[in-house]
């Protein structure tokens, strides 16, 4: 749904109003809905050889992205969108991201078109080679493709072991924030408090407001598409292509080392 909606926003740029100030409030609106996804006790739960395995993947797949982006002479602000949205969330870590650092739209619009592939790719490719539930967890890109490539007996400690890597969206946008920026931006206090409080939230909500929240990701990504030039993404397409498929056997090879050395 997330591709769909910025393919659909870049068939239509340039026929619309500048909608950046529209799109970055809906950004910042599915990061905080995200948080009610994910509570404490479920990174509790998971113990502590998980939960080191977790931050040594999301960890190594964040940095070995950036140093690889930096040795194929891509753009910086395209490269730590990679990193984010292939270490942590994807798509939604991508959104969190992208107003900490210089980029252009079309790294963002790259960034998630990429992370819709390689993710994919990750979530067939690994249940057919035997991955364990923890393995697909902290290796495939989006939540929904954790989802899909799970087997249904493993499904809820897949589902644990990646939102503990969504987790880690807090130390990782603070962090990259460009000189001048707050050290902790609103909306990702907001995402804290959503997690916070995800406990308390009657089941009958938390269902819908999943699907609220891939709604206005989707429409905040067809506002970035809108904006998008097709010769920019052309312009970037092959390294940026090599740069996904090395990140994403960064993270499923770390993640498979990290569950049996740790």
């Amino acid at each position: 749904m997330l591709i769909a909606a910025l393919v659909l926003g870049v068939l239509v740029g340039g026929r619309l109003p500048d909608l950046g100030g529209v799109t970055r409030r809906l950004l910042r609106t599915g990061v905080v809905l995200l948080g009610l996804q994910l509570s404490v006790g479920q990174l509790v739960d998971l113990g502590p050889r998980v939960l080191v395995a977790i931050v040594v993947t999301v960890g190594v797949t964040f940095f070995g992205t950036v140093w690889l982006g930096r040795c194929l002479g891509l753009p910086r602000g395209l490269y730590v969108l990679v990193a984010s949205g292939f270490s942590i969330c994807g798509a939604s870590a991508i959104a969190a991201v992208e107003g900490r650092v210089d980029r252009e739209d079309e790294h963002v619009a790259t960034s998630v078109a990429l992370v819709t592939l390689f993710g994919t790719l990750a979530m067939v490719v690994l249940p057919l080679v035997g991955a364990s539930p923890q393995w697909i967890g902290l290796s495939v890109h989006e939540v929904a493709q954790v989802a899909a490539a799970a087997p249904a007996s493993g499904l809820a400690t897949a589902m644990a072991v990646k939102l503990g890597r969504v987790a880690l969206l807090a130390p990782i946008v603070a962090g990259v924030g460009g000189r001048g920026a707050p050290p902790v931006p609103g909306f990702l206090l907001g995402f804290l408090a959503s997690m916070l409080v995800s406990p308390l939230v009657p089941a009958a909500v938390l269902a819908p407001a999943k699907t609220v929240t891939t709604v206005v990701l989707a429409a905040a990504l067809f506002g970035l598409g809108t904006s998008v030039r097709p010769k920019g993404l052309l312009r970037t397409s092959p390294r940026a292509l090599l740069l996904g498929l090395l990140s994403t056997l960064l993270v499923c090879g770390t993640g498979y080392l990290s569950l049996r050395v740790v």
